[in-house]
């Protein structure tokens, strides 16, 4: 593992960090979840663009009410991939889910994932499975190499769900430094918690970008708990202001 990689990058990518049958049990177990879980869920817990058409669902979180998900948590590939990046014990919260349909106009503002958990030190990163091919058409992410050696960013309140906050400052000249990352179905891309990321529309006409992901913190991390207030704050100003219920 390139260790020195994620440290110089802020991200590292892994090709077929899943192998087929772990991918098809994952993918089947998420079609259950959807089918049957989801219905039943919140608001907060199943964003969809129009929830009379479950195809326009967009966001899972909140997933480990559900058994399978919440003993995925602890999954040992993914535990050890993320131990070895971040040197030291590491725990998962919970698994969340994303997806832009076809031709959905709803691109992810720029933003540092540690903005919305507040923890420090920031010894947290993302890990982000591709279950379809992704690429520029369909929305891939994309990254500023290095940004996660200069810490928070300003941010402000933004307006796509399930992203209530983006970087207020971002600039033609940090658009042009971005790497975009192109992924098969199986290929995880970790990045930690203050390297910054977007992500375009999804543009094509009939291809998803769903993926799946997991947050790792480590041990010695601790949650600001008054920055995480304010960012709770900010959430369900969001959320009301779009109408949703928690």
């Amino acid at each position: 593992m390139n260790y020195q990689q994620f440290s110089n990058l802020g991200y590292i990518v892994v090709r077929q960090f899943l192998d087929g049958n772990e991918l098809t049990l994952l993918t089947a177990e998420l079609a259950r979840y959807i089918g049957e879980v989801v219905p039943q869920l919140s608001d907060a817990a199943a964003f969809f663009d129009d929830r009379q058409h479950p195809e326009t669902l967009r966001q899972l979180q909140h997933m480990t009410g559900d058994e399978f998900f919440s003993n995925y948590t602890s999954h040992p590939k993914w535990k050890t991939l993320a131990e070895e990046l971040l040197g030291e014990e590491a725990d998962c919260e919970s698994p969340e889910w994303f997806n832009k349909p076809p031709g959905s106009n709803h691109p992810t503002p720029p933003h540092q994932d540690n903005y919305y958990f507040n923890l420090t030190p920031p010894n947290v990163l993302t890990m982000w499975v591709a279950l379809d091919a992704v690429d520029a058409e369909n929305g891939c992410l994309r990254y500023l190499p290095g940004s996660h050696k200069n810490g928070a960013r300003p941010h402000e309140r933004s307006s796509v769900l399930g992203f209530s906050q983006g970087i207020s400052d971002y600039s033609d000249q940090d658009k042009a430094q971005e790497v975009p990352v192109h992924l098969q179905p199986g290929d995880v891309t970790v990045h930690h918690g203050w390297t910054v990321h977007r992500a375009d529309s999804n543009r094509s006409a009939h291809r998803h970008r769903r993926s799946f992901a997991m947050v790792f913190n480590g041990t010695s991390c601790e949650r600001d708990e008054e920055a995480y207030r304010r960012y709770e704050h900010a959430l369900a100003t969001q959320h009301n202001s779009l109408g949703l219920e928690s």
